[in-house]
């Protein structure tokens, strides 16, 4: 076993280090941290923070990372002396605990994966590392030199966040030049997992690497598929195939060799989960899972349905847990890439097929639709625009990673369409939501190439190329004008709908390629 004395801890408890499953499991029951299910998977609740908190992930302001990171809203400064500051109250908190230490490789090349230490004093946290990065083996935990290490102190809070110019008292900061990250006041385990992705979104795209914010499976000659898209669009859903090998669920690296996974587990929503529409991910949730905010029923089974605590129920569990996995966690360059939009609009075709330009405008708009329910306040479908479908983790200009994806694109011949998971027949709560059968459909004909024979007709004001016949999904569906009892109100929702492109793409204007795409957009 590696020496573990550079934590820069004091009077440390026991240290806990790299424990299997079976320890862990032993550890959260002693603690008391969470219930074990009827299926045998661990839930935990992680308090009042049931999702992540973009508003309060700051990086510190230095150089040489300061010239290359897009400072703003998503991408916030903290200084030097502050990050220390709040670093020190993490290890104060840390200090004279039991901890545990996970050490893990995030990326399945071995030319781009990063060494990552992650010190907690909480059991699950340290099971949530161990599902969702990839295990070292013996040789190399004993060869372990971590490049980057998260100190989680989620018991610890800032209560002097306003003295210090904070949002709030929970604090999630990076010091790229020391490769440090620091998490307190938030217990959410997605805080882990979508920092290092973060990290990754700064350091690979400066090695002339592309990371995404994508699934990716596999077919059995070899062709790889990318599905990028935002929480709740369908990228764990429909990458999990029974005729394919999932390469991963959320984050990938697109390099020389081939698309690579970051991770080596899933993270999951369970909300509503049924095990007819997404069997492997029901399955899935057995032992060695970890639910997080889930509501149990007396006999410790769950609710799939109950969103008391949080719409955003979430299971994390290794990527083996699915029958059907690549092991590798890589394969080659990919043959199709799938943009995924939940539009509760219902104005969205079901599937476009896009030409490179449009490939970078879509990528660059990154859309999807909140609809009711889903947050405080939210009563009516609301358009989400998120760069590269992951804006909240891009540190870089989305321009970097677009540039990145359309170089890829043109090198490997690789084919984009735009597939709308979200509704059908007029907005949220008038219309209906795509049926995952017909999205199947939909994606079967793109992963079988049948899509490329099919007679296209042009959709109006956004021009994009829709099919007018594909084997399993009603004709009607694919225009969606076809589907609306009131063809006025949907041209009139389209033209809404496409203004909001339009206005959203005006902040890209400032770069050149920004220019060059937006003549690839909706025109009214």
């Amino acid at each position: 076993m590696n020496k573990i004395e550079n934590l820069g801890l004091k009077n440390t408890g026991k240290i806990y280090h790299n424990l299997s499953y079976e320890e862990l499991f032993e550890h959260e029951n002693i603690n008391q941290e969470g219930q074990c299910t009827q299926s045998g998977a661990f839930s935990v609740d992680t308090g009042i923070f049931t999702g992540r908190s973009p508003k309060d992930k700051y990086f510190v302001k230095q150089e040489p990372s300061s010239k290359y990171i897009a400072w703003g809203k998503v991408n916030q400064a903290i200084t030097k002396d502050l990050f220390d500051k709040l670093l020190n109250k993490a290890k104060n908190q840390l200090n004279g605990k039991d901890i545990y230490v996970q050490d893990v490789f995030c990326g399945a090349s071995l030319k781009s994966r990063k060494a990552v230490r992650f010190v907690t004093e909480v059991a699950w946290q340290a099971h949530f590392v161990k599902n969702m990065f990839i295990e070292p083996n013996q040789e190399e935990l004993e060869n372990f030199n971590p490049e980057f290490i998260v100190y989680n102190a989620c018991k610890c809070s800032n209560d002097e966040f306003k003295k210090d110019g904070l949002n709030s008292e929970v604090f999630v900061l990076f010091n790229i030049e020391e490769n440090i990250a620091v998490i307190g006041g938030t217990w959410y385990g997605g805080e882990m997992k979508k920092g290092i992705f973060s990290m990754m979104n700064y350091w690979l795209p400066l090695e002339n690497k592309l990371s995404m914010h994508c699934s990716a499976n596999v077919g059995e000659k070899g062709d790889v598929a990318l599905f990028f898209g935002l929480s709740g669009t369908g990228k764990t859903t429909l990458s999990t195939d029974p005729h394919r090998k999932l390469i991963g669920d959320d984050e990938h690296g697109w390099d020389d060799e081939g698309v690579f996974n970051f991770e080596g587990g899933c993270y999951a929503k369970t909300i509503n989960l049924d095990p007819k529409n997404e069997p492997e991910i029901y399955a899935a949730i057995k032992r060695n899972a970890l639910l997080e905010n889930v509501v149990l029923k007396e006999d410790k089974s769950v609710d799939y349905s109950d969103a008391t605590k949080t719409e955003n129920t979430r299971v994390s569990y290794p990527i083996n847990h699915i029958k059907n996995h690549e092991p590798t966690l890589k394969a080659g360059h990919p043959k199709n890439i799938i943009f995924l939009s939940a539009d509760a609009f219902g104005v969205l075709p079901p599937i476009s097929k896009l030409s490179k330009e449009q490939a970078m405008y879509y990528f660059l708009s990154g859309y999807t639709a909140k609809v009711a329910g889903t947050e405080r306040g939210v009563t009516e479908p609301q358009a989400t625009f998120s760069a590269c479908f992951g804006e909240p983790f891009m540190p870089l200009h989305p321009t970097v990673y677009a540039r990145l994806l359309g170089e890829k694109i043109d090198q490997h011949g690789a084919n984009v369409f735009l597939v709308n998971t979200g509704w059908t027949g007029g907005s949220y709560g008038v219309g209906q939501r795509m049926s995952i059968k017909a999205t199947r459909s939909c994606i079967n004909a793109i992963l079988d190439g049948s899509i490329n024979d099919c007679e296209f007709e042009n959709f109006e004001v956004f021009n994009l190329a829709i099919p007018k016949k594909i084997t399993g999904v009603e004709s009607l569906l694919l225009n969606p004008i076809n589907t609306w009892k009131d063809k006025e109100e949907y041209c009139l929702k389209r033209n809404e709908l496409a203004k909001m492109f339009i206005e959203n793409f005006k902040r890209y204007e400032d770069a050149k390629e920004g220019l060059e795409f937006s003549k690839f957009g909706p025109k009214i």
